[in-house]
């Protein structure tokens, strides 16, 4: 496919996972001619909703139980609270949306944040030549998912599909390879992953990290990780005070390596024989790179449903959250890991095939 098409990725600012896979997607189209577009669905809340959002969001999480509760008794299903909470703010954002669309019209919008992807479908009709794609890395896509007025959805879990067909029976729904940036294919092999980072050759190392948020006790876990002779590559991403407390371990403890926020997580999984983590679109990451995982329990609602997909696929364990736990199981998992290989264990290849095919199917 060629040409100057116009594409919009409509994502959303909790986490950095909606925006990774916007950038895969963004990638992709630009390789093949398009031009792309970013918008952030929180933003377009406007004032100070889309930074509350968030902040709900995480008061939730931080409170055992409370957003496995809202998941599966609310968002799951669709209960009256939840619908009524995403109709109010899908109708600010299509508001904004629909001067943006006026002004710069799109050919195609893949919308992979869910009120976003409301919104699109809300204005759906006033464009009829766009094409509104939606696309959740999720193994079971909740209510707010659904929508009319949306020609494909893209999953990455075949169990997917009736979760989304569960309501609306008549969607078109299509199974691709999970997407990663470009960098994640093109990783370097561990000797030089290590070279550069100044890792020992030949000595266990693990990747500790869970999401942009830094959910658990991370800082806990890299002191017993090292204690145990493990070298740890610890990422705060953009949790300050994880940072602080990872720097002070690796002040105490010289085999812990503290960083924040980073853009070198192929590097940092290429050297590493394990990566540790809590489910989402990280565990893709390191499939794609070929290392075993090891999953932090401590994402709820659907972070459980993610978990339990990636002990399915194999070549992961599961761990509680605490230091000892930690480092239990994940000695464990090293002293099963396989030598790693020369290169990545997946091709971009792969999903740009299911990726092209998925769209001209749905006439992009």
């Amino acid at each position: 496919m060629t040409g100057r098409r116009s594409a919009l990725l409509l994502s959303g600012s909790i986490g950095m996972g909606h925006d990774a896979l916007a950038a895969a997607c963004a990638g992709s189209l630009e390789s093949q001619g398009w031009r792309t577009r970013t918008l952030d669905a929180m933003r377009l809340l406007g004032g100070t909703s889309h930074s509350a959002g968030e902040k709900v969001f995480r008061a939730m999480l931080g409170v055992p139980g409370l957003y496995d509760a809202f998941y599966f008794s609310a968002l799951r299903t669709g209960s009256r609270l939840a619908v009524a909470a995403d109709v109010a703010a899908r109708k600010r954002i299509a508001t904004r949306l629909r001067h943006i669309l006026d002004r710069q019209p799109a050919d195609l919008v893949i919308s992979v944040f869910a009120t976003g992807a409301g919104a699109v479908s809300d204005l759906a009709a006033r464009y009829p030549g766009m094409r509104h794609v939606v696309f959740c890395t999720d193994v079971t896509p909740h209510r707010m998912w659904v929508h009319q007025g949306v020609d494909l959805y893209l999953v990455t879990a075949g169990i997917a599909e009736p979760a989304i067909l569960r309501f609306r029976p008549d969607a078109r729904v299509q199974v691709v390879p999970p997407p990663v940036r470009a960098a994640f294919y093109t990783a370097p092999g561990q000797l030089q992953a290590r070279a550069d980072l100044g890792v020992p050759a030949g000595e266990r190392c693990a990747l500790l990290m869970s999401g942009a948020w830094g959910l658990g006790p991370l800082a806990a876990a890299a002191q017993a990780l090292g204690d145990a002779g493990v070298h740890v590559l610890a990422v705060a991403g953009s949790n300050r005070r994880l940072e602080r407390q990872l720097a002070g371990v690796a002040a105490r403890q010289p085999r812990v390596r503290a960083l924040g926020f980073s853009d070198r997580i192929p590097d940092l999984m290429s050297a590493a024989d394990l990566v540790i983590t809590s489910s989402g679109d990280t565990c893709a990451e390191a499939r794609t790179i070929g290392r075993p995982l090891l999953l932090l329990d401590v994402v709820q609602g659907h972070g459980r449903d993610n978990l339990q997909h990636e002990l399915e696929l194999g070549d992961a364990m599961v761990s509680s959250a605490s230091a000892a736990d930690v480092t239990r199981c994940a000695l464990a998992a090293l002293d099963r890991a396989k030598p790693a290989a020369a290169g990545p264990a997946r091709a971009q290849a792969d999903w740009e095939t299911g990726f092209w095919a998925a769209l001209a199917a749905a006439g992009c």
